[in-house]
């Protein structure tokens, strides 16, 4: 049975400038919070430090996966207390906290970082992101995320492997590099296959045969697949739909995004599809981009359902 739970004010919705308040004491909130959490956070990450032994490294990596999980908790409790969203979370039955998982979603606005962490936290092991490597000098953030073993990647640009042909393939290597490091430990990883949020305008400037999604791209999920694939436990496969006038992030804080569906169904990885490169194995590029569109195929018309059919038809069960 689908898990729900409900958010929204019987009486009739309050006007913009009220909701604007409420969105600006909710950023406040989830700020002052954030700093807070951040001065054990940054004391750990410290001692980590101290001693380069990989044991102690572990250790204290132990420690702060704690904190990390209280700091989301209270962010989660402000967006509940706030907001006035439904919230229709399903398939959420037997997920782990010692599981380790690969976690895909489609990606519409910054606001699907709170929902999965909303989501997930302390149902399974501590939600990472791959992070871009400039976000790392993000006030507060960065080094947080840095010290919680997050995940970075530096994308070079084409002039620049036009220049240096020697760049080439080498962002992906550092993710797989990154990767390794999970191995022996549970872990969700978290990839957003389109590399940026969601617009119509992005869509049509692709060419993407989707509705509601841009075109996955494969190099990132397969070099996780062939650096850790074979320590992955299975697949999230998250569709978020918002329901409202707006989807911003400003507008989800605000209160502004009426309905929130976060669909999840748990998939087993091909096996074809583990430990592999796909640097040099053209038949594993190839079906990894299959795999890729056809997971990508079955998202966009599950987002169309619920976008175009009445909303108390539920969706599929997952295969």
């Amino acid at each position: 049975m689908p898990t729900t739970s409900n958010q929204g004010s019987e009486s009739g919705a309050p006007s913009r400038g009220l909701q604007a308040v409420r969105g600006a004491i909710t950023l406040v909130a989830i700020v002052v919070n954030t700093v807070f959490w951040a001065i054990p956070l940054y004391a750990g990450i410290l001692l980590k430090l101290i001693i380069p032994l990989d044991g102690w490294r572990k250790g204290w990596q132990r420690l702060l996966t704690p904190l990390a999980e209280a700091w989301i908790s209270v962010n989660n409790f402000t967006l509940a207390t706030a907001g006035t969203t439904t919230w229709d979370i399903r398939g959420l039955e037997g997920l782990r906290r010692d599981g380790r998982y690969l976690v895909n979603a489609n990606h519409q606005t910054w606001a699907d970082v709170l929902v999965l962490q909303r989501v997930f936290n302390r149902r399974i092991p501590f939600l990472k992101f791959f992070i871009k490597q400039e976000l790392i000098w993000l006030p507060v953030l960065g080094l947080a995320w840095w010290g919680l073993d997050f995940p970075f990647m530096k994308r070079y640009s084409r002039e620049a492997v036009e220049k240096h042909p020697e760049l080439r393939g080498k962002d992906l290597e550092t993710t797989a590099k990154m990767c390794r490091r999970l191995r022996g430990q549970p872990f969700s990883i978290t990839n957003f296959l389109e590399g940026t949020r969601f617009t119509p305008e992005k869509r049509d400037r692709q060419q993407a045969p989707y509705r509601h999604l841009l075109r996955p791209k494969a190099g990132g999920i397969a070099f996780v697949l062939g650096a850790i694939g074979e320590s992955i436990d299975s697949m999230l496969d998250v569709t978020i739909v918002y329901e409202g006038p707006s989807n911003s992030l400003w507008d989800f804080l605000c209160g502004r995004v009426d309905r929130l569906i976060v669909d999840v169904r748990e998939r087993r990885l091909p096996g074809e599809l583990l430990s592999r490169d796909y640097n040099e194995d053209d038949l594993f590029r190839d079906r990894v981009q299959a795999w890729v569109r056809d997971l990508w195929t079955e998202k966009d018309a599950l987002i169309d359902a619920v976008v175009t059919e009445d909303r108390r038809v539920p969706l599929a069960e997952a295969s």
